[in-house]
């Protein structure tokens, strides 16, 4: 068995661009920087180390994410690791790692300083904890978990 499954926390570097292909699928890309830190056993001193990440949303996470997220955004993503290849105007093969999202998990929004003449965006009143691609709305989960308290099981009817 193969697995290819990637989990980041990181901040956006970018706003996300977002772009509808052809197709009409909505497409939304960003930047995304994770640091790690730890104390060289040599020097004593603490040291850090950021990666960037080329993510990639589609269809309703690119909504969102385009709808909710900005630059500096905290944000775990949960995905695949994919390589795209193409040749350029001269002739080269070029290569690019993107992460291609299927869950979306947002921090705390950044509320804008006070100073700021920037008016914050508007949010939804909801809390939007963890979104998953090809999961029902939550709506329609209730429903049918409602249907199923609504029976009752009888006892004899489990077999121990």
């Amino acid at each position: 068995m193969n697995l290819n499954k990637v989990i980041l926390i990181g901040r956006l570097t970018q706003d996300p661009e977002t772009k509808t292909i052809p197709s009409g699928q909505l497409v939304c890309s960003f930047g995304l920087a994770t640091n790690r830190v730890w104390t060289n056993p040599e020097t004593n001193q603490k040291e850090e180390k950021t990666e960037y990440h080329n993510i990639v949303l589609w269809r309703r996470l690119a909504e969102i994410a385009s709808q909710y997220l900005t630059k500096g955004s905290l944000v775990l993503i949960e995905g695949r690791i994919q390589t795209r290849t193409w040749e350029d105007s001269t002739g080269n093969k070029r290569y690019k790692t993107e992460i291609i999202a299927e869950n979306i998990q947002m921090g705390p929004r950044n509320l804008p300083k006070k100073n700021s003449n920037r008016p914050p965006r508007e949010m939804a009143q909801e809390d939007i904890p963890i979104i998953e691609e090809e999961n029902p709305p939550a709506h329609l989960e209730e429903k049918s978990l409602e249907k199923e308290d609504e029976e009752e099981i009888n006892i004899k009817d489990i077999p121990f």
